[in-house]
Order: structure tokens, then C-alpha cells, then sequence
């Protein structure tokens, strides 16, 4: 399905093969950096000193090697992110084997190696490297966490890891809006267009390096103001391997249901996880492969009892006409009231028979369907419509070597992304036409929902083609150069095919009507150029480099906004005008200066531009529905606006990082970001004196923020890192709409500044783990936040409030555990279990009553103050306890 296109797919498919060509021709004189790869150097020296030459390191297991120059330095470029040993060995000399060397993306890693004469040693030396607690050459903040580590941890995908860093909070990356992020697999994007967020959720059990940068970043990166998240994935070795893992658990509250708001029943099986990994040779010549299959099944706490069928409806009373009489046809069964099931997979083939060259094929598959928890349906659930989501992101992708110091890179892939959100899968289902209208209340006793359901019928759709290439060139001994190009081609569909709407207690479906908007259908393009260098002295650390990001909404305009349907007469006449291409520079720096071998400091600066999501632009942008505006008519909403300029953030970030011993190290940071020409509301006055909003770029914001991190590796069985954050982030508005829902309300909707809604001041992470290596682990992360800002309401009678976001949420702290027993000779397998929420706290930043500020009681005694405190889904989940088992068969 994925792979039929048609005749604009197969188009777009044609220009991406044009483009990428000439790309390439371009680029074959120009050299470049891919980010799924590291860099390995060093130096050999003998028992005196001196440089040994010609000798040769070879990353074992691998055929990756190199020769030591005059000097006796060596360097190894495109090495795969993972733990390796490296061989040094000369005639003359003894062999030096160093293990447990860690290579990530992007990053250089030294291992120097010291020779003896064969005549003070004939055999091999084995030597076991440890890795530093902090980067002295880091120019920017940024946190890799291998493999091993993420095993440890009490985590299950990729947000998870995220959330754990420094500077993030609930997806904001150091005081930024959501959707600010560049997501990356291998190296590639997987965020979708439509919103700027990942398309895909991937499970720990296939990453072999996540690469977190929470601070400035390189040129290399782009499409994105705050942050980056590379996710590298695993793939098939030279030995055949199974992995398998199973677990299974539930929510655990006992004694608390009266806190709860609910019964404490317990549901050991109401989370369910099976996942089987196999990778090994092909038989094909230097092929591997890697396959994974994952199954998730998750219940919520909330259990629904099914009374009520969508179908029913409400009589009178004949004996009291003032009364009516609920018809409940349900069958009484219980369910749960939310619920996910999902299927996940990974297909990898990677092979390296041309010569100088590795070319692999990945495809990977999220394929979700959950029904969102909500209290009214408690005793309707049949009502609440079904979301269905399904992702894929695949392609091809070539490296060859030019020689031992450069290399090409070239990446296609395809993403697709579609969400679907209906009760019924086709919306000429009968059984929307015999669900009774709604009327009145909807509310009995004002608790719950009791006939009806919901009607939407909602469709997004996006399908990228995505180019990427780039050529690595280490220049000379001191500078590795880079540059790259990427172009994205989304087609992306957001509406309702079919518009379902209640009109005089009639159902009515519209297709193509213009008062209701049905699918929209647009077709932007992206893309972008960098160049850039990295210069590593023995003093001294730079990074430098720009980007050229290019963007083309393909879409249409009013000519004059003062006549935006061309509707007025007398008025100049205004026509569709094509929106203007947008193309912009953004520069780049970081500087690391070494104070002496285990300490330096950092310094960057940047701009980062990011162009608005095609769901922000496009929606309600059809000018034609104003054509009967007028001074004081009916609010036609926020326009959108296609034509708008890119979001940029200018951030300046410096730091101090020592290496105490080798155990133990920090990092202090400072950072600030002035953030402009964010997406808000202007409103524009017409010809006939009426106003209507649109969206321009007109916010603003900064965020001022010092981050703390301590990594103390081992004292005994004990591991302990520790991140502190203090952040002040503040705009004039938290959302691009905010300023026209404030008009709309009465309320100054002139610029000011105070806090943004995720302006959080104070967060720690903890992680702390114990092991007996081969034997246990015991591993837990405790979170603490100090509260996010709220607006306090004095008295409701009076309408009286305080100033937007003036008022402070608790602090709340969260501690989840994990534990494992190993099993086996070689400790392949493990019985282990994990507890989310240890200590069942009910509040981490949720919703707080605005007359108190807590999320416990209201001053208020008005009805829907009440229903909120009866509704347990404002409170944070309980205690979650999971409980399963792992095992490995083959490999090393």
C-alpha cells in the first residue's frame, strides 16, 4: 500500500531523484558529516615516549583499522555507535588489546596506547577502558546513553529516556513550546509535518545509542529551536542471536481508593508486553539482518460498567410527567474505560560485500489502537469514539569510502503516518443515524452520560519522502570538515472526509461543503544546505558552521487583508496571492577551551529557525468563509496564515566541566534563550470597520536557565547521577492562540510578560543503581519539580481573577524503580520487575482548582467545581508494578 503512488507521489518521487543527484554532483568537492557515526583516534607511543610509526589499531571484530603516521597517531572514521575493542601492534613491540571502548554519534573518541619492547614483554596486554563522567571536548550540552544504560534504567521507549534529561520538561526542551524538537532515527527525521512531533514510538529494546543535545547544536541539525534527540538503532551482527523479553503487571493502590476516587481493585495482567528480537547472518555474503516483533497491551485503572448503550433514550414518567425514566439496554459487563493495544517491529538488513561500501534497508512499523479515558462514559463506553494510529518509517542507506579520511552518505527514506479518530469506521454506518440527538442537559444527575455518542470523524494523513546526504572529510591532522544537504517532501491531509453535524436534532453529513471544511490536502517543501567544521587542538575545541534552510508553503494568500474574501464593494479588489518562499542563514559556533587535561570550558552560541507546522498554518486558512463579515458579526476563529516566516530562538549557552577522578565528574551550565516571530494573533481591521484574527509572527519569549550535573560512576556497588535545573521561562503568550481567546474574554489582549505555562523553576533528576556485575541490579530514577505557574481566581461571583499565570502548583516528586536477578552462566537472561510511582503520589504538575491551587479542594461550591473533584482522571495515575522476564540465546 505504502510503496503504490500516485501521480504527485510519483512526481515528488522523480524531483527527489533530480534533486539529490545534483546534490551529489555538488558535493563530491565538498566534505561532510553524517550524524550515525563516530570517529576513533589516538596516539602510540613506546615505553620512552616516542612515537611509534606504522603500527597498526584494528577495531576487532570489525575490518575497520588504520596505520600510525611520523607522529604515531592513527584515526578510524565511520565507526558504527557501540563498545569495541581496539588491537595496537608493531613488530618489535607487544600487542595491546583495549576493551570496552565506547564510540558514539557525532563524537570523537581518544584511546591512546603505550608499547612495550618485546624484550621486557612477549605477551598481550589487556587493558579495560573506562569512560569519563563528563566530555572536556563537548562544546554544547548534550547526554549519549548506551545501550547498557538504557537497560538499566526504569524506562520503555524513547519518551521515556527523554523526559530523564536535563533542562526537559514534559516534552519542553529548556523553556521551549512543544513541537521544537527534531526527532531522528539513524540519523534521518521521523517528525511529522503536520505538528512537528515523532511519528513514532520506539521501544528501548531496539536502541543502541540515544544522542540527547538539550543545548546549541550543529549545523547539521535543523528544523528545530530546542533541542535534538537521535535515536540509533540496533542492528545484526556476525553471530546468530534471539533475544526475547516478556512482562505483565497492573496498577497497585491497595488502602487508597477513598484518595483514589476509585476501587482499589487489583489487575495483575492489565499491562501485557511480549517482545523477540533475532538477528545473525544471511546467506548472502557480508549480510546481516535484524528482526524485531513487539506486542503491548495496556489497561487503565478506571473500570467502565457498561449500563447505558449509545442507542438508549429518556421517557416521561407517566405517573409523575416532571420525572423521566432512563432506558439503560446494557449488558452490565466491566471494562476497562481506557485502553492501548499495539503492535511494533523493526526490520534491518545491513550489507558490506562492495568494496568500501555498507548499504542497509530499514523499515519500522508502530501500528496503535486505544480509546482515550474519559469519567462522563463511565457507564456509556460504547460512546467514546476509537483512535487508531499507524506508523512507518523506511528506506535505504548508503555509505561508501573515499579513502581512509573521507566518506559519502546517502539516505531515502519514506514516512508515513496516519491517524483516525471515529466511533464508527465509516461514516454512513447506520448506527450513527439511530443515535438519539443531543438536547437538554448531558448530564444525569450531573455525574455522567447516559445516551448519545461522539460524532467525529477524523482523518491525518502524512506521507514524506526525505533526502539526505553528506561526505565526511578529515582535512588534515587538526580538521574534520562536513557538509550536507536534505529536502522533504510531506504530503499531508488533516479534516474530516465526511463532516457529521447535528442541524434541528437531524444527523446531516456534508461533503466538500465550504461552511464546514472537510479533508485539506497540502503539499509544502523543505530543504535544506550546511557546511561546517570541526577543529580539535590540543588547546582548543571549535565547532563552526551555517545553515541554509529553505521552505515553500505552496499555498495562497489575500492580495489585501482588508478585503480578504474580496467581498466588499467599493473596495480595492484582492486576489489569491501565492505565498513567498521562505530561506534563511543560521549560524553556528561552539568553542570547548581546555583549563588543563580534566577540566575545560564551553562555550556556544547559535541561531536555530524552525518553520510552524502545517496544521498551524493551514487550519481555517480558507479566506473565503469572511465573505460576509461585518463590524460585530459572529467570531469566525483565528485564520490561519501559510505565508508566515520562520520561528527563531538565538541561544548563548557557556559552561565549566571537570573530570574529578575517574569516577567522578560535573558540568555547570548557563544558558539563555531569546526566542522571536513565534506564531500569534494580529488582528485586522477591514474595509466595512469589521476585525478578524489571524496568525502572524508576533510572540516572543526568552528562557533563562542553569543546569547542574554530577556523574559519580561507582564508589563500591553504588552509581549515582544527579541533574539539577533551575529555568525561568517567560512570553507573552504560552500558545499562538492565546491572545484571541483573551480578546474574546474580555480580557487586555495587549503584549506582556509572564510566565509560560511549563515555566517550571526547580527540577532534579536522581538516578541511582546498584549491582553485583553478572548477579542483581537494582536501579531507581526519583524526579522532584517545583510547581508550574496557574492563574489564580479570587472570586468567581465577582468574575474577579488575578494575573495570567501568578499563582504556583505544589512541588510533586515521582521515584520508579527497577530490579533484576540474573540467570544463566553468562548472566543472558534476567527475571526482573519494575514499580512506577513507588510511593503513589496523586500530583505531579496536573490540574490544580484555581480558587485554591490544589488539586485536592475547591472553594468553590459550584457544579462543575464538583464534578471535577469526583473525577479521579485529574489526579496522577497509581502505583504501577510490572514483573517478567528476558533471555538471550547466540551472539558473543
Amino acid at each position: 500500500m505504502l510503496l503504490l503512488l500516485n501521480l504527485h507521489e510519483s512526481r515528488a518521487l522523480a524531483r527527489i531523484a533530480a534533486l539529490g543527484l545534483g546534490a551529489l554532483l555538488l558535493l563530491a568537492s565538498v566534505p561532510a558529516l553524517a550524524g550515525t557515526t563516530g570517529t576513533l583516534s589516538g596516539r602510540i607511543l613506546d615505553g620512552d615516549g616516542k612515537a611509534v610509526v606504522a603500527a597498526t589499531v584494528l577495531v576487532v571484530g570489525t575490518r575497520l583499522g588504520a596505520y600510525t603516521d611520523a607522529e604515531g597517531r592513527y584515526l578510524i572514521l565511520n565507526v558504527a555507535p557501540g563498545t569495541y575493542e581496539l588491537k595496537a601492534s608493531r613488530l618489535g613491540f607487544n600487542t595491546v588489546t583495549v576493551s570496552n571502548v565506547i564510540v558514539s554519534a557525532d563524537n570523537t573518541t581518544r584511546q591512546d596506547f603505550k608499547l612495550g619492547d618485546t624484550a621486557l614483554a612477549t605477551q598481550e596486554v589487556v587493558i579495560v577502558a573506562e569512560r569519563p563522567p563528563v566530555d572536556v571536548t563537548v562544546t554544547s550540552s548534550q547526554v549519549t546513553l548506551t545501550t547498557e544504560e538504557i537497560e538499566d534504567l526504569p524506562v520503555q521507549n524513547l519518551t521515556d529516556v527523554v523526559n530523564l534529561q536535563a533542562g526537559v520538561v514534559d516534552g519542553h526542551f529548556r523553556g521551549g513550546r512543544q513541537g521544537e524538537v527534531q526527532f531522528q532515527v539513524d540519523g534521518v527525521s521521523i517528525n511529522n509535518a503536520f505538528d512537528n512531533s515523532s511519528s513514532l514510538n520506539i521501544d528501548r529494546s531496539l536502541l543502541q545509542e540515544v544522542q540527547v543535545i538539550s543545548g546549541t547544536f550543529d549545523a547539521e541539525y535543523g528544523q528545530a529551536m530546542s533541542g535534538v534527540v537521535n535515536a540509533i538503532l540496533k542492528e545484526g551482527g556476525d553471530q546468530k542471536e534471539v533475544e526475547a523479553e516478556v512482562f505483565t503487571g497492573g496498577f497497585f493502590f491497595p488502602g487508597r481508593e477513598t484518595e483514589r476516587k476509585v476501587p482499589d481493585d487489583i489487575h495483575l495482567t492489565g499491562t501485557l508486553n511480549a517482545q523477540a528480537t533475532l538477528s545473525g547472518p544471511l546467506p548472502i555474503r557480508d549480510t546481516t539482518f535484524l528482526v524485531n516483533a513487539r506486542r503491548y497491551q495496556w489497561d487503565d485503572y478506571i473500570t467502565a460498567t457498561r449500563i447505558y448503550n449509545p442507542t438508549d433514550t429518556v421517557r416521561t414518567d407517566p405517573d409523575d410527567p416532571s420525572r423521566v425514566i432512563l432506558e439503560g439496554t446494557g449488558d452490565g459487563d466491566e471494562t476497562p474505560l481506557g485502553w492501548t493495544n499495539e503492535w511494533s517491529g523493526l526490520v534491518k538488513i545491513t550489507n558490506k560485500s562492495l568494496q568500501n561500501t555498507k548499504i542497509g534497508y530499514q523499515a519500522l512499523l508502530n501500528s496503535r489502537e486505544n480509546k482515550p479515558t474519559r469519567w462522563l462514559y463511565r457507564y456509556l463506553p460504547d460512546a467514546v469514539s476509537t483512535q487508531h494510529t499507524l506508523s512507518v518509517a523506511h528506506g535505504f542507506d548508503v555509505t561508501h569510502s573515499l579513502g581512509a579520511t573521507s566518506f559519502v552518505d546517502l539516505s531515502l527514506r519514506q514516512n508515513y503516518y496516519e491517524y483516525k479518530d471515529y466511533l464508527y469506521e465509516d461514516p454512513y454506518d447506520p448506527r450513527y443515524d439511530e443515535l438519539p440527538p443531543p438536547g437538554g442537559s448531558i448530564y444525569t444527575n450531573g455525574s455522567y452520560l447516559f445516551q448519545g455518542g461522539e460524532i467525529n470523524h477524523y482523518l491525518q494523513r502524512t506521507l514524506t519522502y526525505i533526502l539526505k546526504g553528506s561526505v565526511t572529510s578529515q582535512v588534515d591532522e587538526k580538521n574534520q570538515a562536513k557538509a550536507g544537504f536534505e529536502l522533504s517532501l510531506p504530503k499531508v491531509e488533516f479534516g474530516s472526509p465526511v463532516v457529521l453535524a447535528w442541524v434541528n436534532n437531524e444527523l446531516r453529513r456534508y461533503v466538500d461543503d465550504p461552511e464546514r471544511p472537510g479533508l485539506i490536502t497540502r503539499y509544502p517543501v523543505m530543504g535544506a544546505a550546511y557546511v561546517q567544521d570541526k577543529m580539535s587542538r590540543n588547546d582548543l575545541e571549535v565547532h563552526f558552521g551555517g545553515r541554509l534552510d529553505y521552505f515553500d508553503a505552496r499555498s495562497t494568500v489575500p492580495s489585501d487583508p482588508a478585503n480578504p474574501a474580496n467581498a466588499i464593494a467599493g473596495a480595492p479588489e484582492s486576489v489569491p496571492r501565492r505565498t513567498t518562499v521562505k530561506a534563511s542563514f543560521s549560524p553556528r559556533l561552539g568553542v570547548a577551551y581546555p583549563i588543563e587535561d580534566k577540566a575545560a570550558i564551553h562555550f556556544s552560541y547559535g541561531h536555530f529557525r524552525q518553520f510552524p507546522s502545517v496544521s498551524t498554518m493551514f487550519t481555517n486558512s480558507d479566506y473565503s468563509t469572511l465573505d460576509d463579515l461585518q463590524a460585530g458579526t459572529a467570531n469566525y476563529g483565528v485564520m490561519g496564515n501559510p505565508d508566515v516566516s520562520p520561528e527563531t530562538t538565538v541561544q548563548y549557552e557557556v559552561g565549566y566541566k571537570q573530570v574529578v577522578n575517574d569516577d567522578f565528574g560535573y558540568d555547570l551550565t548557563i544558558y539563555y534563550k531569546d526566542i522571536r516571530d513565534l506564531l500569534g494573533v494580529e488582528f485586522v481591521d477591514t474595509y466595512t470597520g469589521a476585525t478578524y484574527s489571524r496568525l502572524t509572527n508576533v510572540d516572543y519569549g526568552s528562557a533563562l536557565g542553569v543546569t547542574l550535573a554530577i556523574d559519580h560512576r561507582r564508589v563500591g556497588p553504588l552509581r549515582t547521577s544527579l541533574d539539577y535545573t533551575w529555568q525561568q521561562a517567560i512570553g507573552n503568550s504560552s500558545d499562538p492562540n492565546e491572545t484571541a481567546t483573551r480578546a474574546a474574554a474580555g480580557e487586555d489582549p495587549r503584549p506582556r510578560q509572564v510566565p509560560f505555562n511549563w515555566d517550571q523553576r526547580h527540577t532534579v533528576n536522581l538516578s541511582a543503581a546498584m549491582d553485583l556485575p553478572g548477579e542483581w541490579t537494582i536501579a531507581a530514577v526519583t524526579k522532584i519539580a517545583s510547581g508550574q505557574p496557574y492563574t489564580p481566581e479570587t472570586d468567581r461571583a465577582y468574575g474577579g481573577a488575578t494575573a495570567t499565570n501568578q499563582g504556583r502548583k505544589p512541588f510533586g516528586f515521582l521515584v520508579d524503580l527497577r530490579a533484576e536477578k540474573a540467570l544463566g552462566k553468562d548472566g543472558q537472561g534476567g527475571i526482573f520487575a519494575r514499580v512506577f510511582n513507588l510511593f503513589d503520589t496523586r500530583f505531579f504538575n496536573g490540574a490544580v482548582f484555581p480558587s485554591t491551587g490544589s488539586p485536592y479542594y475547591s472553594r468553590i461550591q459550584a457544579l462543575d467545581e464538583q464534578l471535577r473533584l469526583a473525577d479521579p482522571t485529574r489526579l496522577y495515575s497509581p502505583r504501577r508494578l510490572e514483573v517478567g522476564v528476558r533471555w538471550a540465546w547466540g551472539g558473543k
